[in-house]
């Protein structure tokens, strides 16, 4: 804690009667859209109030109130959805949204654009089909993510009942999501609804992934808190616990970083859910609670120091921390394309550009889901694995994407397959820059150059961003065009696709225009002199980067190196 007076968030959420405010009165009246403060617990129900921008200025001159309408996020604890819920969620989207499923990159479905008027029924209507959206968003712990690749093994099924009971453990208690959209009895809020997160909840959002060390799928450095489990003659023998990662910041806020998570110990399996528990409790009690933009845990880390966290976490647990166990660096997988299971059976990864499940690819997935009823696995990728398919079933999913004019992964560059991006404009609020409708065109200049390169199917990774909050894990990436402002991005190179590595700013304040110009030098030097499967962050740390270890990129604004050194033949 800081001392300093807590934010109006904090206010908030400590007047707003465990989630309540007066969301449900609102929600009752004729009104397009709620208040500031019920703005704030909204999103802890796992909606946020957005507008079109794209209308702002052309409604604001004609004397009209903003186009509002709602994001709705659901929160699926390791992606993983049945046939029939999905055909469902399909429909809320078309009766009661823009028609559009985007699979986030936390293994989360997004609805976007529900009027209020619809909120109530498209927030009912998830919860029947045994989902829910609360917890997906908020100062809580957000959708917890778990490898979705459906083998049938003992580590995967692990991974995915662990990450259930994660989700269960820090969902909040409170009954206002029952009272408020599904109609439950109204009861008065007291001090023992919240025996876990009591009335402020946490000081800012808490990510959580349970990964393998056999595979980084989750991005598990870059969360606040990971359970990496310690594969070992094919059973897990524990999990590495890692604290402090978080890849949001802020332009021209140097104190403003993003980090990557550290290893914090070793406990047993048993003990993983209570572990988290424990670093959600003392973030809880310590986290700053009077500025935002230092409230995520990774500022704690920082403050306190990895030792000082170590020494309050074995105070408070009943179980032996262990040393953490040494790894090398963790392999990635995509999971796309067509794959055996354990039982015979066959998953096929589909590859969907920003999450976005619209047009082509959505009539393919509905004919696909419709006629096999596979399971569907969403990825940390924003792509999306149907699985338990026969053999029939695998050979048609192929042919009827190609049916609608659906590429099949295997057969897209590796820059477009890698690739990730936010929604970003018209409808989240912080963007100030184009992503998810930029991205597809910058994409296909980079297949141009990459191609002319000899390079199309290097890996690679290139993620967008509309701001600097990191939705889409730019500064991981190889490559990451970050927004600025309209038409204007900072570019980050040097992460890699195994997500442990930090990038460095390569240019500032790039016009959208001239983001392929600005790297090309750099492309053409890694096609030339690089080692075989090198990849462009990998050649870039080796080549131009100063050799020093990293734990965080801030939010100055000089670049980082004389970018002179990156004419070819240098």
């Amino acid at each position: 804690m800081t001392g300093k007076p807590e934010s109006k968030v904090e206010v908030a959420k400590r007047q707003g009667r465990h989630l309540r405010g007066t969301i449900a009165e609102t929600l009752a009246s004729d009104a397009t859209h709620f208040g500031a403060e019920d703005i704030h617990l909204l999103k802890f129900h796992g909606t946020y109030q957005q507008d079109s921008r794209d209308e702002r200025r052309q409604r604001e001159a004609a004397g009209e109130e903003k186009a509002y309408s709602f994001m709705v996020r659901v929160a699926i604890p390791a992606g993983a959805v049945t046939a029939d819920q999905y055909l469902s969620l399909e429909k809320i989207a078309d009766h009661h949204a823009n028609g559009t499923l985007r699979v986030t990159t936390r293994q989360g479905f997004q609805f976007h654009g529900v009027l209020k008027g619809n909120l109530k029924d498209t927030i009912a209507g998830i919860n029947q089909e045994l989902l829910t959206t609360i917890s997906a968003c908020g100062d809580v712990q957000r959708n917890v993510m778990g490898c979705s690749a459906p083998l049938a093994d003992t580590d995967h099924t692990v991974v995915r009942e662990v990450a259930d009971a994660l989700a269960k453990e820090l969902r909040p208690s409170s009954r206002a999501y029952h009272e408020i959209w599904l109609d439950g009895e109204k009861r008065v809020s007291s001090a023992e609804e919240e025996p876990f997160y009591g009335e402020r909840y946490l000081p800012r959002k808490f990510k959580t992934a349970v990964g393998l060390s056999v595979d980084n799928c989750v991005d598990i450095y870059s969360q606040d808190v990971g359970l990496l489990a310690i594969v070992s003659e094919g059973r897990i023998r524990g999990f590495n616990l890692l604290v402090g990662g978080g890849l949001g910041m802020t332009h021209n806020k140097a104190d403003t970083t993003a980090r990557l998570a550290e290893p914090l110990g070793f406990v047993s399996t048993e003990h993983g859910v209570e572990a988290v528990r424990i670093v959600a409790a003392i973030f809880r009690d310590h986290g700053n609670r009077s500025d935002r933009r230092h409230a995520r845990l990774k500022y704690l880390l920082a403050e306190w120091g990895v030792d000082r966290f170590r020494d309050e976490f074995r105070e408070r647990a009943a179980f032996e921390l262990g040393p953490a166990v040494a790894l090398p660096p963790l392999p990635f997988h995509d999971h796309l394309g067509r794959h055996r299971q354990p039982d015979g059976r066959f998953f096929y990864g589909v590859f969907i550009q920003s999450g976005r499940i619209v047009e082509t690819v959505k009539s393919a997935l509905h004919q696909i889901i419709t006629q096999y009823r596979p399971g569907v696995h969403l990825t940390g990728q924003q792509n999306l694995l149907l699985t338990n398919l026969d053999a029939d079933g695998a050979a048609a999913v192929e042919r009827i994407l190609r049916e609608h004019q659906v590429t099949p992964p295997l057969e897209l560059s590796a820059a477009r397959r890698f690739s990730m991006a936010c929604p970003a404009l018209p409808t989240c609020g912080l963007a100030v820059a184009e992503s998810e409708r930029a991205i597809p065109d910058l994409l296909d200049q980079f297949e141009a150059e990459l191609s002319s390169l000899g390079v199309r199917d290097v890996p690679l990774t290139i993620r967008m961003t509309g701001c600097p909050n990191g939705c889409a894990r730019p500064y991981t990436a190889d490559i990451a065009f970050v927004g600025r402002s309209l038409d204007l991005y900072h570019i980050y190179v040097g992460g890699s696709l195994a997500g442990d590595r930090l990038v460095d700013l390569y240019r500032a304040d790039v016009p959208a225009g001239e983001l392929l110009p600005a790297v090309k030098p750099l492309l053409a030097r890694w096609a030339s002199e690089r080692f075989a499967d090198e990849g462009l962050g990998d050649f870039y740390q080796r080549i131009i980067a100063r050799p020093v270890a990293r734990t965080a990129v801030t939010g100055r604004e000089t670049p980082t190196f004389d970018l002179v050194q990156l004419q070819v033949g240098r």
